[in-house]
Formats: C-alpha cells, structure tokens, sequence
C-alpha cells in the first residue's frame, strides 16, 4: 500500500471559495467602517475650515489648521452644557447602577414574601413610555422646586433606567453559583458585605455594560433635557447645540466645532471600553 509524502512544512492548500469569503467579509467591515467614521472625520475637519470653503470645497482638507472656531464654540456656551452633561451624566450613572444591582440582588438572591408579584413590577417600568407622564412630572417637579434644575434629570434618568438595568444585572445574577454566598454567610459576612465583596466582583463585566449604556443614554437624551431645563448654565449638550444652531445656524464651522466637542468624550469612552461592553453583554447572553 503506497503512501504520499507530505515535504515537513508545507502548508495545505487554501480553499479558494474560502479566501473569497474572507475577501469579502473585510472588505464589507471596512466598508462599513468607512460608512461610521467618515462623518464624524468630516464634521471635526468642518471645525477647522472657514464657512467660505464649508461652502466651495466641502470634502477638501482645511487650508489652515486653526482652532479658532473651537475656542469659539466653547466660549458660546459648549463649556456650560459640557459641564451640565458630565454632571448630570456621571452622577445619574452612579445612582442607576448602584441602585439596580443592589435590587437585582435582592430579587435574586434574598428570600421575601411575593417576590414574582414585585419582580413583575419592578421589570414593568420597561414598559412605560417617558412621553405619557411629562405632564405630572413636570408638574411634579415644580411643587419639588426641582424644575430647572440638575436634580431633575438625574432623578428622571435614573427612576427611567432602574427597570431596565435590573433586568439585565438580575438575568446575570440569576446563574451565578449561591456557594460562595453561603460560604460567605457562614464566615459571618452580612448582606451588605456578601453584596459589596462577593456579588459585585462576579458582576464586574456586565456592571461595566450597564455603565457604558447609561452613558449613551444620559449624554445624548434630548426629550427630558429640553422640557425640563430652559437656561443655559442647566441644559445639557443636546438641548445647547439645538440653542445653539439656531442662534449661529449660519455659521457652520463654529456649529461643527461644538458638535465635536460634544462627539468626543463619548467616542472615546466607547472606544476605550468596547471589548469589556460587549465581554459583558456575551457573558449575559452565556448564562
């Protein structure tokens, strides 16, 4: 019985359908890339030209590279609505998750009477629509003398977000192995210790997801923004650039220039912290 030599080294041979297939899924991923950042490339390349080349040669490079038009945006008024947006943003992210994961927590791993019944309530607050209670939160927060206030949209954004964040913490806690919580209860942790030093840590990859989303959500949430604030050192970026626009609309290098600014912080973020947002939300789905 003959046998074939196969030479040490030599590598099989390529299916050619294959390598065509490869071909064409990156070529599809550039394509799609090109589609996502060349907009924004093209609107902070706005920043730096004049409203005359905007105008005469809009997909050309700026004949001067000066951040003139930056400085003015900034001094418009982007640096308030920075300001309101980091505050408002930052601070409803803290409240929502830790407010989400300690009540995913006890819907998952504390004993109580009528849990289904609460569980079922908790979740239905997924299902209400922002735009059905505008007017007695408005109404609300004016007998609060919350109106026209950070306080507002920190309280709506997190009471709006808790639902949904507990959703997805309590679907992770939900197959997470109960051992190490009697373990922990049997070395005498309480609750709150079993939660800050046992639960939260396992949690890490999705508590990430949860942050990253709110995080888009709060930074570019424009509804609650504009009704519930109307001056300028309260409003947040997406109501500001609206202001904004329609005060100096015709001068577009400017108005490019503050919307990059206000592009950035979150482009960088999810940049930075993609692998873990996506890690967490598989992980999710995993389990």
């Amino acid at each position: 019985m003959s046998t074939v030599a196969i030479p040490v080294g030599a590598r099989p041979a390529r299916n050619p359908w294959v390598m065509l297939g490869k071909g064409f899924l990156m070529a599809l991923l550039v394509s799609a890339g090109v589609l996502v950042l060349y907009p924004l490339i093209w609107m902070a390349l706005g920043g730096f030209k004049s409203n005359s080349q905007i105008f005469s040669d809009p997909f050309a490079l700026p004949n001067r590279w000066s951040f003139d038009n930056y400085v003015a945006a900034w001094n418009l008024g982007v640096r308030n609505f920075l300001f309101s947006s980091l505050l408002v943003t930052i601070v409803s992210t803290i409240t929502t998750v830790f407010i989400s994961a300690w009540t995913a927590y006890g819907l998952t791993r504390t004993k109580m009477f009528g849990k289904p019944v609460i569980v079922g309530f908790v979740l239905g607050g997924m299902m209400l629509s922002p735009t059905v209670a505008l007017v007695p939160l408005v109404q609300m927060m004016q007998s609060l003398g919350l109106y026209n206030t950070h306080w507002a949209l920190i309280i709506l954004y997190t009471a709006f977000r808790v639902p949904f964040t507990t959703f997805l913490i309590r679907a992770y806690m939900l197959d997470l192995p109960r051992d190490l919580d009697e373990a922990a209860m049997i070395d005498g942790a309480s609750e709150g210790q079993i939660f800050r030093k046992v639960m939260l840590p396992l949690c890490r990859s999705i508590i990430v997801s949860c942050i990253i989303l709110h995080i888009l959500f709060a930074w570019n949430e424009y509804l609650f923004a504009m009704i519930f604030t109307n001056q300028i050192d309260v409003q947040t970026l997406p109501v500001g650039l609206t202001s904004l626009m329609a005060k100096h609309g015709t001068n577009y290098a400017e108005v490019f220039a503050a919307m990059t600014i206000s592009a950035l912080p979150i482009v960088l973020i999810f940049f930075f912290t993609q692998r873990y947002f996506i890690r967490g939300l598989t992980e999710g789905i995993g389990k």
